[in-house]
């Protein structure tokens, strides 16, 4: 059977479809927000909670969603949660007043958690080892064309039909994917009668290629892991830069330049979708030639030092138009994309049937990123100077400069990270007290930033 036209890839596909899905739900109550404003008396700090809720359901759900997609299989998981934040996303359109909008947006986070843990743990159960980097590259890249097609469909379409129907649209189109989902999908490729006999092969063969000298560790020795705190920690550092696109960069252009400059917007999300496919490219044409680890460490390792490189040159070059900052800001986006694949990946690498979980996790880890981002992000504007480099405030430099710290100690964890890292073994008793204290402090954390997310 010729290899290159494969079943496997459908489930590429389905699932860079499940996350365009998933970013269009997310970006369409930020198109919609000035009319939900007006139609249901919602002041702007009330609609600032609504946004910030979904930040606690999404995040405060991660793990418990990865460990289900691990128990009842990613079929009826994806199913159950697209099921569910479809119906809340098209029901958003029958929104009432302020408290229906938060306890919906809430349920929709909690839903939208394990959109990515589930779909690890299909990838895992069905791509080989060669081939995740560029599946993880494709998958996630909808997540980018999902929310820069959004800034341009959304309010067109809000314009045509109204912001209620608009929510019932991207509900409607979540259940269809379902549909398909459930039609086509099995758990295993084996239980799929249409996967020939030598793609089945190729598969279970391919899975077990990058192997571990102790593999069947608990689920907290990998987590607690030195790996493992490096994976979620460089995750944490993409997060810090990438996720400006989704906050602050579109204001930010606004107060600098005025208005018009908002344009210029969606090119980071347009550069960071190249960047996906081409890091996910370069992970199976590395690992092609023989270098499993390699195909991992290599993207990341650039793609960091890129993101150094566009944030300095942010600093010390400047942006003197909207475009010459949005191109170098672009840059920095690139980098630090090409680090999605290469993260996952090591996911489903060591974390193995438990990816679902372990995947999660690093994604919890991330949101945490994310948030502590947007907070100090006008902090670092209104406040923050660095002698030589950034002489006064009212830019976003000094932030840039600190993001570029971060990610320049990011590269260095992937120096150390590794597939087939052999951990410590621990016993049951150690293994779960420092278990404990790894999600007590993950959750003091996650909390405390949301709530100050929340709440400001």
């Amino acid at each position: 059977m010729n290899l290159q036209t494969n079943k496997r890839y459908i489930l590429v596909v389905l699932l860079f479809f499940h996350t365009v899905n998933t970013y269009m739900d997310r970006i369409c109550i930020s198109a919609a927000s000035e009319l939900i404003k007006s139609d249901l008396g919602i002041s702007n700090q009330m609609m600032g909670y609504i946004f910030g809720i979904f930040a606690f359901g999404y995040a405060l759900f991660q793990i418990p969603s990865g460990y289900l997609a691990d128990y009842y299989g990613p079929k009826k998981l994806l199913s159950a949660v697209v099921l569910v934040w479809s119906s809340l996303t098209a029901l958003t359109g029958a929104a009432w007043n302020a408290a229906s909008m938060l306890v919906m947006r809430f349920l929709f986070g909690v839903g939208e958690a394990g959109a990515f843990p589930g779909a690890t743990r299909a990838f895992y159960n069905w791509i080989p080892a060669r081939e995740r980097g560029l599946a993880n590259g494709i998958f996630h890249s909808g997540a980018r064309v999902g929310a820069a097609m959004s800034l341009f469909l959304m309010p067109f379409l809000i314009k045509l039909v109204g912001w209620r129907a608009t929510f019932l649209i991207c509900g409607l189109l979540g259940i269809v994917w379902v549909i398909i989902w459930n039609f086509w999908f099995k758990n295993m490729p084996r239980q799929n009668k249409n996967v020939s006999e030598s793609e089945l092969n190729y598969i279970e063969g391919g899975i077990a290629e990058i192997k571990q000298e102790n593999e069947k560790l608990s689920l907290a020795v990998v987590l607690t892991s030195s790996n493992m705190l490096l994976l979620m920690f460089q995750y944490m550092a993409s997060n810090i830069t990438f996720f400006i696109s989704f906050t602050w960069l579109l204001p930010y252009l606004i107060s600098q330049w005025g208005m018009g400059a908002e344009v210029y917007a969606p090119i980071p999300l347009l550069c960071g979708t190249f960047a996906q496919w081409f890091a996910g490219w370069l992970s199976t044409k590395i690992y092609s030639m023989g270098f499993p680890v390699s195909s991992r460490k290599i993207p990341a390792i650039a793609g960091f030092l890129i993101a150094v490189v566009g944030l300095m040159l942010i600093v010390t070059v400047g942006g003197s138009t909207p475009l010459a900052f949005a191109l170098l800001f672009s840059l920095a986006v690139f980098g630090v994309e090409m680090t999605i694949s290469p993260s996952w990946s090591v996911c489903m690498d060591i974390g193995k049937e438990k990816s679902g979980t372990i995947s999660a996790t690093m994604n919890m880890l991330g949101n945490i990123g994310s948030a502590f981002s947007a907070i100090i992000f006008p902090f670092f504007v209104a406040n923050i100077t660095i002698p030589r480099l950034v002489v006064s405030t009212g830019t976003a430099n000094s932030f840039f400069v600190f993001a570029a710290c971060i990610n320049l100690m990011a590269a260095l964890s992937w120096v150390f990270i590794s597939p087939v890292k052999m951990l410590g073994v621990l016993s049951q008793k150690q293994a779960l007290r420092r278990l404990i204290i790894f999600f007590i402090v993950v959750f003091i954390t996650a909390t405390a930033l949301l709530l100050y997310k929340f709440l400001n």
